[in-house]
């Protein structure tokens, strides 16, 4: 072999051994980055821990604020707003009664015609409407007289054969899910306005006062019987169905929770003692915190970014609205630090709250060999198009860590409140079942959620948990409403003397 032939050879060995030697480091160089990223994980995981020990002083923590709460105005996180209703509905209530359930841009309008324990439910109806936008920022009377306007043409709808006798007011179940302060069943001022409205002169007016006045503007001869929140409105719902059920959970894009209390079990309520000896209590419970939640960084940096920092803490934890985002700050950290996705940092994975909820569920419900549907979320959102199976596999493992411990931490705080009203033990010979009503499409849609959530419930309670019941209490808030405007009728104890 010549000279030049041996000149080359030597080259092209070297060139190899490069080109090796840059594999190798590519290689280390992306093993690297790959332990980092799923160290990352690790860390993440370890931190949102919720062993059964810790569900438990979540759990305590829960009751103690709940004493709190009843105790004093301002004694606790957890507002424990008396909600005026101390009828729940029993199945017996009959009649024609009128709900409007007003909690966002649009409202519904709904007719219940109630039957009895024989017929129940005859009927409903119902029609949504949309609020105009300059509504929504406009004033007060304009707003409730356009509320008005559409429940009088409802009205007008009635079938012949449901006609009221003359001297027979119509009743309305109102369930208005912004922040109130209840004063009685029928009346409660308005602190502000949420999810988009800004009506300065409605703060501070009765929100049923208003709306009577614009039902009178409008000739519609009608009297609102109860004033409700949604997750009331769920717990009426749900006892109408159901005699043994005892609280009720909205798990949804937000999260709150109600329950019946022994009335003289509220140090803070200064009136008569009800008849029923009972009183629905509004707990407020996405405004839960505790030494023992088990918070992150990213957790801390929402809620720091957030429109209410230092608020709504649990929520920001459990709730539709924010898992989503924790799964995106953490994939955001992936990307940042151990170039994840790459070189570069996905641009569209910089944007607060582009991957919702419902984008987490379906990724972590993905049953697929090759993760599929991972891959289409993650390309159809975030336009990561590259994306590897190992990679896929991380992104399903991060969503389950975020679900389970939003699960795990909401049955934690049905234990709080079955606790308090002690029937979180088994006591001799007794075999009372417990129902709580849950609604909110978190709790419907999210399966692994909802699994996760029940599975520990039976973990926390033990043998007791063959008494405690989950029912799914669709549309509480709507139906619920006209329920209890029943139960609170003014008719009831005419008709029934």
């Amino acid at each position: 072999m010549g000279k030049v032939a041996v000149g080359a050879a030597v080259v092209c060995a070297a060139a190899v051994c490069a080109a090796a030697a840059l594999v190798v480091r590519h290689r280390m160089k992306s093993s690297g980055k790959w332990a980092q990223a799923l160290s990352i994980l690790r860390e993440f995981e370890e931190k949102c821990g919720t062993p059964i020990s810790k569900l438990k002083q979540v759990a305590d923590a829960m009751t103690v604020e709940m004493h709190a709460g009843l105790a004093s105005e301002g004694g606790s996180k957890l507002k424990m707003i008396i909600s005026y209703v101390d009828n729940l509905p029993t199945g017996d209530e009959k009649g024609l009664f009128y709900a409007l359930d007003l909690g966002g841009t649009n409202f519904r309008v709904l007719r219940v015609h109630l039957g009895g324990k024989e017929h129940r439910v005859v009927k409903q109806e119902f029609e949504e409407v949309s609020i105009p936008p300059h509504l929504m920022t406009g004033s007060s009377d304009a707003l409730f007289d356009f509320i008005a306007s559409a429940l009088a043409k409802f009205v007008a709808t009635e079938s012949d054969g449901l006609h009221f006798s003359p001297d027979r007011q119509r009743e309305l179940g109102f369930t208005f899910s912004f922040p109130v302060r209840q004063t009685s069943i029928s009346s409660g001022t308005l602190i502000k306005w949420t999810k988009g409205f800004s009506i300065d002169d409605t703060v501070g007016q009765d929100v049923v006062g208003e709306l009577t006045k614009a039902m009178e503007r409008v000739g519609l001869d009608m009297r609102v019987t109860a004033l409700v929140n949604d997750t009331i409105g769920t717990l009426a719902g749900g006892r109408y169905h159901n005699p043994d059920v005892v609280a009720a959970v909205i798990l949804g894009t937000g999260t709150n929770a109600a329950y019946v209390e022994r009335a003289h079990a509220i140090p803070k309520w200064h009136g008569l003692l009800p008849k029923s000896g009972d009183m629905v209590i509004n707990m407020e419970w996405g405004n839960f915190r505790s030494s023992h939640l088990p918070l992150t960084e990213y957790d801390e940096a929402l809620d720091a970014e957030s429109l209410n920092p230092g608020e709504q803490i649990f929520e920001k934890i459990i709730s539709g609205m924010y898992l989503g985002e924790i799964v995106r700050r953490v994939l955001c950290k992936m990307a940042e630090e151990a170039a994840f996705f790459g070189d570069t940092v996905p641009a569209k994975l910089k944007i607060p709250f582009i991957l919702r909820t419902p984008h987490m569920s379906a990724m972590h419900h993905d049953t697929s060999p090759d993760l599929k549907i991972v891959a289409a979320k993650l390309k159809d959102i975030l336009e990561i198009s590259n994306s590897s199976l190992k990679m896929r596999k991380v992104i399903v493992e991060l969503c389950d860590i975020v679900a389970s411990r939003g699960a795990r931490l909401s049955a934690a705080g049905i234990v709080g409140i079955l606790k308090k009203i002690g029937r979180d033990t088994v006591k001799d010979g007794e075999k009372q079942k417990s129902v709580v009503s849950l609604d909110g499409g978190l709790y419907e849609h999210y399966t692994k959620f909802r699994t996760s959530m029940e599975n520990t419930l039976v973990e926390l309670l033990g043998e007791v948990s063959n008494n405690i019941v989950i029912e799914h209490s669709n549309d509480g808030s709507g139906i619920g409403a006209a329920l209890l405007a029943a139960s609170h009728s003014q008719y009831t104890e005419a008709d029934e003397s």
